[in-house]
């Protein structure tokens, strides 16, 4: 995202835009509090800088008890200034342009790190984010895969994000990074299947060597078949893998523990219950929409090419034609020559030859160019329909699959909303001493940590909509590509 900067002044973060940006994010009691002379930065718990144009992380010591931090989409070119921020969970730094891993040593309490789109070559220096859950990674400029090796040290890491990455690209890099990290329940937002797993420890377990070695051994016998992802092959190329189903829903919630608490309220459980249906409902809308563009795609690539190998018949079968005739005529005269009975006659066929060879030149250089002018009108036609259908199925995908509107993002937020305010009205009832029901103690204990309680379910809407926006995104990079 930064270089939608290159042309503007960045910024620096300072008091101005500290408080300008509590007063627009924060609670409304705390934007009260900014407002004033003396505002209390300790009571600051969230915080969102994307867009900013900043350069430099500073000026952020005053936050301690910060949890959130959003500086995606700035132009920081180092990590540094979080020393403070003891109590972060959640750290954006995505669509910027770091370089080195580093200064995130005091963050233990980290559980969500995203470090997408930067200039990262290494993975390091992450010794201490043993609480570290989900890491993003993806779209830097990681080239050796053994490297990913070294987040086998985060006990915890459950949803990894590399994709992007040019190592991406070698043959069984997923297989790979399976094998070495086989705690992941997420691998670039698909779910690690368990089949495969069982598969690579019993390999493991039966050659009694390293997991690399093992690789080693078995990824030959594999066969292309049995390393595809999940979802045939088909979804891949029409763009719509793991929409089919409740995939990406799993994927959104597979995590999410402390929410799932409270299914056992009635008002919840309610809302739980249905909204899967309806998030799986657009998704399969989604899916079936890609499918029959995809069938579209599909039958305009192969009337180009039947229709290529058609000009290219005609052109060859024509050739062969006025090649064939031509040496018919050169094997008569080559034999009236040879019986011709006097030197004139002789001089007379070779001149005849002479001149048939260069009626053939002018004959197969007409052809070339004829079948050049038919391929290139082919091409231009080809070009024409495929902009068209690539350009459509990209704007439908944004119509119904779209960051800001309505939909899959839109359901989400509408899910938050109502969980927020069903949430508050039984916390209400709790105190007004209105419920009856005897709920399970960890779903008490959760009810009664009211700040926390709202903290993790607003990281979770968090994580769930960046989910969203990056299956939507993958979609159209894709597409482009294509």
């Amino acid at each position: 995202m930064s270089q939608f900067f290159s042309n503007v002044e960045p910024n620096i973060i300072d008091d101005e835009i500290l408080q300008k940006t509590i007063e627009e994010k924060c609670p409304e009691d705390l934007a009260d509090l900014a407002r004033g002379e003396n505002i209390n930065f300790k009571d600051v718990t969230e915080l969102q800088l994307s867009f900013k144009r900043i350069l430099q992380i500073d000026n952020l010591w005053r936050l301690e008890n910060l949890t959130k931090l959003q500086l995606d989409n700035n132009v920081i070119e180092k990590i540094e200034g979080l020393e403070s921020l003891v109590h972060l969970v959640w750290l954006d730094l995505s669509f910027n342009n770091i370089e080195v891993i580093e200064g995130l040593d005091t963050l233990v309490k980290l559980q969500d790190l995203s470090l997408y789109s930067n200039r990262i070559s290494k993975i390091e220096h992450m010794d201490t984010l043993q609480e570290l859950q989900i890491f993003s990674i993806g779209k830097n400029n990681l080239t050796v895969l053994e490297d990913v090796v070294y987040l086998r040290r985060l006990k915890y890491l459950r949803t990894l994000n590399l994709s992007g990455n040019p190592f991406c690209n070698q043959e069984h890099y997923r297989l790979f990074v399976v094998a070495h990290l086989p705690s992941l329940v997420y691998l670039d937002f698909k779910l690690v299947r368990d089949s495969t797993v069982r598969f690579l420890h019993s390999l493991i377990g039966k050659s009694g060597n390293s997991i690399l070695q093992s690789l080693c051994f078995v990824i030959p016998a594999l066969g292309a078949g049995s390393l595809q992802k999940s979802g045939s092959q088909k979804h891949t190329t029409a763009f719509v893998e793991y929409l089919n189903g409740s995939f990406l829903f799993d994927s959104l919630y597979a995590e999410d523990t402390e929410v799932a608490k409270l299914a056992s309220l009635p008002e919840v459980e309610e809302l739980l219950q249905a909204y899967p249906s309806w998030f799986v409902s657009v998704c399969e809308n989604l899916y079936n929409y890609g499918l029959e563009e995809h069938e579209k795609r599909e039958a305009e690539v192969s009337k180009f090419y039947k229709r290529f190998h058609e000009i290219l018949t005609v052109n060859q079968q024509e050739s062969k034609r006025i090649i064939l005739d031509f040496e018919n005529r050169n094997q008569r005269r080559l034999d009236e020559i040879s019986h011709a009975r006097s030197a004139d006659i002789a001089e007379s066929q070779r001149a005849e030859g002479k001149e048939d060879i260069l009626q053939l030149w002018d004959a197969l250089m007409t052809l070339e160019v004829l079948v050049s002018n038919d391929l290139e009108e082919l091409l231009q036609n080809f070009k024409r329909s495929i902009d068209v259908i690539a350009s459509t199925f990209i704007e439908n995908i944004q119509v119904i699959y779209p960051f800001h509107s309505i939909q899959c993002r839109d359901l989400e937020n509408q899910y938050h909303e109502k969980l927020i305010e069903m949430t508050f009205s039984i916390l209400e009832k709790l105190d007004n001493e209105e419920v009856e029901e005897d709920f399970p103690d960890d779903v008490r204990k959760l009810l009664m940590d009211k700040d926390t309680l709202f903290k993790n379910i607003n990281m979770s809407h968090s994580i769930r909509l960046r989910k969203i926006d990056k299956r939507e995104s993958d979609m159209l990079c894709n597409s482009h590509q294509w």
